[in-house]
């Protein structure tokens, strides 16, 4: 350390002094990131995910480097108590980089290693920045390269994400809906395709569409999760293990499973996991399935709303605020428009993750931060979007039973029900007919004389409609 005063402390790294702010835990190479990237506004969207998966992974990279005889006991005990305080949120504001680094995460990396090793040097009673008794690259990034951490924290974070915030929001969506279904399974409506008249449909079978949908998603998330419990560490800078322990990869996915409670394990090949993401592009690629999904439940709520009088009118959906600051009483959709926002937002983001995954070149792939911050980003906005959705919307849909029941007896086609008995040319007939003389279709099929007004009424049934046969 060569000097100090009330505002800062000079830091030595291999390029020479650095001015790190007195208050902050972080270090010279930190400080460099804060200096040589101002590109973006504040820190990594990613946040508290991240900064406790590396907290995660440092407390137990210290632990097993210990165990193997890497470590000094002591230091190893400092290294676990300051990375405990990463986890538990402490020290969140002393990770303050951006997305738009270098492109193996080096700098969030040694941000982490910086953190910890000054908060070790704290409990040790030691001097901020001194490096003694810990140092950030010998001691806490010990076994490691930012080339398999990074990815590392990668899995752990996105991991983290998905069980505890867009699985849950879309499970509870999926459970309202479900719900939906089952009481609204006598309500026959008209079915609509090309977003012209078809033939009934109830509105619970159009509401367990959308159930199946999110079901198919689900499963999709789950199954691209699943790929990221393979972890990278042990690689090291290109995947060969250099200045690892033979057992440390597997050792400390190990330590990592009985922390989080999560299956982690070794990669197989690390030459694969760090100069590919496969398994975060995949992730990404199922989030945007279940964006899709939500758009066409979203788009259908809205479309069903229309109205109040000028629209399709057979479903309410809840009064949440004035929607016109000039035409007084409109009521808008805004929770629909909402979640597709957010679909067509996690769309571009899965483009930015997929295109990042395709750029590894070599032994290494150098968008990381991106690739993280694109599906973290989706994750985030689409559980909050599903959330809300959920709750100001889904579970106040009813259905407007007189509007639906008016237009399914005003539909055309319901004729086709007639079409086993009269055949397709005659039923058209009639539907043509009807439809250019604005009556009813059994005014047209009486009058052309093709169908008797027993036979009409007794074929013309449209709940049975809504089933085979």
């Amino acid at each position: 350390m060569a000097g100090m005063s009330d505002d800062f402390r000079v830091e030595k790294d291999a390029l020479g002094e650095v001015r790190v702010p007195a208050g902050h835990l972080w270090g010279a190479q930190t400080q460099r990131s804060i200096d040589n990237f101002p590109i973006g506004v504040g820190r990594f969207h990613w946040g508290r995910p991240v900064i406790r998966a590396f907290g995660v992974l440092k407390k137990c990279a210290a632990r097993v480097n210990a165990a193997l005889g890497e470590l000094a006991p002591d230091k190893a005990a400092l290294i676990e108590r300051a990375a405990q305080d990463v986890v538990d949120g402490r020290l969140d504001d002393e990770f303050p980089l951006v997305v738009f680094q270098t492109g193996s995460g080096t700098q969030s990396n040694m941000n982490a290693n910086e953190v910890i090793a000054n908060r070790a040097i704290q409990l040790a009673g030691g001097v901020i920045g001194s490096k003694k008794p810990v140092h950030p690259n010998d001691d806490v990034n010990r076994g490691q390269s930012s080339n398999d951490t990074f990815p590392a924290v990668m899995h752990l974070a996105t991991v983290d994400d998905l069980d505890g915030r867009l699985l849950p929001a879309a499970r509870a969506l999926r459970a309202t809906l479900d719900g939906k279904a089952r009481a609204f399974a006598d309500v026959v409506m008209i079915g609509r395709t090309h977003l012209m008249d078809a033939t009934p449909v109830t509105l619970g079978q159009v509401m367990s569409g959308w159930v199946t949908q999110l079901d198919d998603a689900l499963e999709t998330i789950e199954t691209a999760r699943d790929k990221l419990y393979p972890l990278a560490l042990g690689g090291t800078a290109v995947g060969t293990g250099l200045n690892a322990h033979v057992r440390f990869g597997q050792d400390v996915a190990a330590a990592i499973a009985q922390e989080t409670g999560k299956p982690y394990t070794e990669a197989a090949n690390k030459f694969a996991v760090l100069s590919a993401h496969d398994a975060i592009v995949n992730v990404s690629a199922a989030v945007r399935t279940l964006a899709i999904a939500a758009m066409k439940i979203a788009n259908d709520v809205r479309w069903h709303a229309s109205g109040p009088r000028a629209g399709l009118g057979e479903i309410s959906i809840p009064d949440n605020e004035p929607g016109s600051s000039i035409m007084p009483g409109k009521i808008n959709p805004t929770q629909s428009e909402a979640l597709t926002m957010v679909a067509t937002r996690v769309f571009g983001n899965d483009a930015t993750v997929a295109f990042a995954g395709s750029q590894g070149n070599f032994q290494l792939n150098v968008y990381k931060p991106v690739m993280l911050h694109g599906t973290l980003e989706s994750i985030d906005l689409l559980a909050d979007a599903l959330a809300s959705f959920d709750e100001r919307c889904a579970r106040g849909i009813e259905p407007l039973r007189d509007n639906i029941r008016r237009n399914v007896e005003q539909s055309l086609m319901l004729v086709t029900a007639l079409n086993p008995h009269i055949g397709y040319e005659n039923a058209a007939r009639i539907a043509l007919c009807a439809h250019r003389e604005n009556s009813s279709l059994r005014d047209a099929a009486l009058k052309l004389g093709l169908v008797s007004g027993d036979d009409f009424d007794r074929w013309v049934d449209p709940k049975a409609m809504t089933r085979p046969g």
